[in-house]
């Protein structure tokens, strides 16, 4: 009840000329504004296109360098869950059909995960942002 006593006296305050739009200064600003055609907007529109394409296309991307350990020591632990692949760059799509075969073909795919990353230690490159569910394929 003291809400609407409250706003039904600050509705009797408020003056109707504050709501009143003012044509002139309306006008003032239209008149101020500057006309923009559609070939200007398409310019800027390819302008910022081509600068991001240039931006996009030059090679800044380099595979990261993954370490061995921390690849042994998450497939060891987390190798069911496909975490390793996560951390070697692999898509989501591959870890998340590690864990819908129960833990990567019953485990079977984080043992041999795990026993070549073993025998190939020194070299990772061909594991990291591997798209294939069984990493060691070819």
């Amino acid at each position: 009840m003291l809400t609407v006593a409250s706003m039904s006296a600050f509705a009797a305050d408020a003056s109707v000329e504050a709501y009143m739009v003012d044509d002139q200064q309306v006008e003032q600003l239209i008149a101020q504004s500057e006309d923009i055609s559609l070939s200007v907007v398409q310019n800027d529109m390819l302008q910022n296109q081509s600068a991001m394409t240039a931006m996009t296309a030059a090679p800044t991307q380099v595979k990261a360098n993954k370490e061995f350990v921390p690849a042994l020591l998450l497939n060891l632990f987390l190798g069911g869950l496909g975490i390793h692949r996560l951390y070697l760059g692999t898509k989501p799509l591959t870890w998340i059909g590690y864990i819908l075969t129960c833990g990567g073909i019953f485990g079977v795919v984080p043992l041999v995960d795990l026993i070549v990353l073993i025998i190939n230690n020194d070299n990772l490159s061909p594991y990291i942002d591997n798209p294939k569910f069984f990493m060691w394929a070819k």
